[in-house]
């Protein structure tokens, strides 16, 4: 099972589990986190959801031969956007718990999350640029809007890590935790919020994110739209096929 599920004391766990694949999320994947927060939202038992991978690793982003053999996934409704329009449209409070690498969507879903725990050994990158793509899950509305376009350039352009501590002045994350900590602690924040009036704690989320939900919905199409294109650019196939024959990538001919 690539993506595991439990609820436990009112707060569902969702977690990324293909540790042999460093977490890298497909298709399917993508479909069966959707599932599990459409779940989690229609259980009237469930007041919070924690988001996690293994105390190793994240999760390393998209599984690039998915990728290339769905074609981009550009037929029907997307897997991963319909795991975006979940996440984004979630009533209640979804904490994620972080160790290790969290790359390129890894670290963009984070924007969506209400609550950010790191380990002190986390990894935040956003390669898209390098990977001849371009920014997704409205990264390039949200990150700009939190930490100023230039900060947000040198990781969205250039693709330059994130350290923990970063992360958190940036906005992206809540807090730094020991690493062996991060995951029991988002369990007692997800049981706090088990504790309190249901109904006030969504409607705070509501209040709070309900005047940028549409801006960043749009962006995220709009996104969605260019990493399709861009998926099917000689940049990206160059970039691929240099990752896969563990090689450095050559873009002088673009």
């Amino acid at each position: 099972m690539s993506i595991a599920t439990r609820t436990e004391n009112r707060v569902a766990y969702i977690e990324i589990a293909r540790p042999e694949k460093k977490n890298a999320l497909t298709g399917a994947m993508y479909g069966a986190l959707a599932d599990a927060i459409e779940a989690a939202e229609a259980d009237t038992d469930v007041r919070a959801m924690v988001l996690h991978g293994s105390r190793a690793i994240f999760t390393a982003g998209n599984d690039i031969q998915d990728f290339q053999a769905a074609g981009g996934e550009r037929t029907g409704e997307p897997p991963s956007r319909r795991f975006m329009r979940a996440l984004t449209g979630a009533t209640k409070p979804v904490i994620a718990a972080v160790n290790g690498p969290a790359i390129g969507i890894g670290t963009t879903l984070l924007l969506h999350c209400d609550l950010v725990y790191l380990g002190e050994d986390a990894q935040l990158k956003m390669p898209f640029v390098s990977l001849g793509l371009c920014p997704e899950f409205g990264s390039s509305l949200v990150l700009p809007a939190l930490a100023g376009h230039a900060r947000a350039a040198e990781k969205l352009m250039l693709g330059d890590a994130i350290a923990p501590q970063e992360a958190v002045d940036m906005g992206i994350a809540t807090r730094v935790l020991p690493a062996d900590e991060v995951l029991d602690f988002a369990r007692q924040q997800g049981e706090r919020f088990a504790a309190l009036p249901p109904e006030a704690v969504r409607t705070t989320k509501r209040l709070m994110r309900g005047p940028r939900h549409e801006a960043i919905w749009a962006q995220i199409l709009v996104e969605f739209n260019d990493f399709g294109e861009r998926l099917k650019s000689g940049e990206a196939q160059e970039a691929f096929a240099a990752f896969m024959e563990r090689r450095k990538p050559d873009f002088s001919r673009f």
